[in-house]
């Protein structure tokens, strides 16, 4: 399926993360509280709105996802016609990773972020979109934060590197933030890799999204480069359309390796070359 370049001023299909990464901003939505049990308890429309996400979903992530998530969709087993409870998604991976998953306000800052996967912690936002952002909306909800991220949180090769990034960050400076996160953006959040000789997709962000999930592995638009850390920290992005590039795995364990690395003396010589040519319209500014 190939997508006409339109797509990149018509708008993005789902949803991104990252702006929770950067300093928090406004939003239109309220987080849920959950309750002493740790339970939130979701409308009949908020659980309507979850099974029309799954069902639109389900067939895509089985045609073009990885097998590393698809292995955690099926070992997760989530519900898929009501909003799934937090606290169960952590009794789950406590026993398999360590991991537990907190609801927090859609818009958090790096600071914090970082510091929660330090602590073996995913923050999720605990909210869901309401059926006018259905087909599009910029922060995180609980469909991208599950659905999207909860697989991969359920390896525990993933879970580690997730770990790695949390603590790199906790030793970082506020000026390095934004270099780091591009190696979370462009593997766990919008990475690919090489299986059986063809293109998959291991990102939450692709997983929770219809449209950008098919243009990513597809479509003859993007450039698809080699995993390379250098070049990933030195890579701009956008959060408002779908990337103009991504970056594919030969293995996994690439991935995994670059947990014992030294990312901030990665991020200090990133920094001394400068960020990479923006590959977006220039109309608007990629996001540094």
């Amino acid at each position: 399926m190939q997508l006409s370049k339109q797509i990149h001023r018509a708008g993005r299909g789902i949803l991104y993360l990252s702006r929770r990464k950067r300093m928090p901003k406004s939003t239109k939505y309220v987080a849920k509280v959950a309750d002493a049990r740790g339970r939130i308890a979701y409308t009949d429309e908020e659980n309507a709105v979850w099974a029309d996400l799954y069902a639109a979903q389900a067939d895509n992530v089985q045609r073009y996802m990885a097998r590393e998530y698809l292995d955690g969709l099926a070992r997760l087993d989530l519900p898929k016609t009501k909003v799934p409870c937090c606290a169960d998604i952590s009794d789950r991976l406590l026993d398999l990773t360590g991991w537990r998953i907190q609801p927090v306000p859609a818009l958090i800052g790096f600071k914090t972020f970082f510091g929660m996967l330090a602590d073996r912690v995913f923050p999720a936002a605990s909210f869901i979109r309401s059926r006018e952002d259905f087909d599009y909306i910029e922060e995180p909800d609980i469909f991208h934060e599950i659905f999207g991220h909860t697989p991969l949180l359920s390896d525990p090769r993933f879970a580690a590197f997730s770990h790695a990034i949390g603590q790199a960050g906790q030793q970082a400076t506020d000026a390095d933030y934004a270099w780091l996160i591009r190696l979370y953006w462009f593997s766990i959040e919008f990475g690919l890799r090489r299986q059986d000789g063809q293109i998959k997709a291991l990102g939450s962000g692709l997983a929770s999204s219809p449209t950008e999930l098919v243009y990513a592995v597809s479509s003859d638009i993007p450039d698809r480069d080699p995993f390379d850390i250098l070049t990933i920290l030195r890579t701009p992005y956008r959060i408002d359309m779908h990337q103009m590039g991504y970056f594919v795995l030969d293995d996994p364990e690439d991935l995994f390796e670059a947990a014992e690395r030294d990312l901030l003396a990665d991020i200090r010589n990133a920094r001394g070359l400068g960020l990479l040519p923006n590959k977006f319209p220039a109309k608007v500014a990629a996001a540094e």
